[in-house]
């Protein structure tokens, strides 16, 4: 089996720590942090940007040498309330210090020092549905193709409801052919509600060489380097997901599986 679905290390600190080399690709980069009150944490951006998303919770953050004040507003993802969240560019340094018990998710990918560190939302943040029927689900975009203060992060969180498919019809975006089609990988961070539930996602190629199904459970990240990528939401359980894409190309161009079409 592909090495696709990476648990949390556990339930307090950093939980997530995934790299290029730790995912065996190039760009996308995703770490976790779980704080307590109170707690700090602090990272060098190195050659990478970084957008800071507080998932949940609030926190005092300090980044490229600037106090950013206290980001944060919703206590549980599930209120679908915009998110607070920094860019941070490359060649700096971020802090965060837990004002309540908090979840900040750390996305990066190669930072050609093109943007200044900056707020992103709530202002500008509207939740937007997608889809219709059983493929309907709800968008918060953060940093997609339309706002132009990133060098190559492309950053955005989904709500499916219960019962509900999403990243659908299959698509997939895996070759670096613009404007037919752009090469980006992706993570995805789950969540469930309720915590005790689950969710499906599978990864496939058109040959059949990747094929993998993964029940996900709440915290779980999923790794999409090629092919398609769904996800559904069983009856009685809600699905969030952060994503984070980025390639040689900060263009969004998928192609639909052929079992899609017609």
């Amino acid at each position: 089996m592909a090495d696709l679905l990476r648990k949390p290390f556990g339930s307090h600190g950093k939980v997530h720590d995934i790299s290029p080399l730790s995912a065996g690709w190039r760009y996308v980069g995703f770490g976790l942090y779980q704080l307590r009150a109170g707690e700090e944490a602090a990272e060098q951006t190195g050659d990478r940007e970084v957008i800071l998303v507080m998932v949940q919770g609030k926190a005092a953050i300090t980044a490229a040498d600037r106090d950013w004040g206290i980001l944060g507003q919703r206590m549980d993802v599930f209120e679908k309330t915009p998110p607070h969240c920094l860019y941070v560019p490359n060649g700096s340094s971020w802090q965060v210090r837990a004002e309540t018990d908090c979840v900040v998710a750390v996305c990066s990918a190669p930072g050609r020092g093109g943007h200044p560190a900056r707020r992103i939302g709530p202002e500008g943040i509207t939740l937007t549905q997608r889809g219709e029927g059983s493929n309907t689900r709800w968008i918060n975009n953060i940093a997609m193709e339309a706002e132009d203060f990133c060098d190559s992060l492309l950053v955005t969180e989904v709500f499916t409801p219960s019962g509900n498919w999403s990243s659908y019809p299959s698509h997939r975006h895996d070759e670096d052919d613009f404007p037919r089609i752009t090469y980006l990988e992706e993570t995805y961070y789950h969540r469930i509600n309720p915590g005790r539930g689950w969710g499906l996602q599978r990864v496939y190629t058109d040959d059949g060489t990747l094929d993998e199904a993964m029940a996900v459970r709440d915290g779980d990240v999923v790794l999409v380097p090629r092919g398609h990528h769904p996800c559904g939401a069983p009856h009685g359980f809600e699905l969030y997901y952060l994503n984070v894409m980025a390639g040689p190309l900060r263009k969004w161009r998928f192609v639909a599986a052929p079992e899609m079409e017609g």
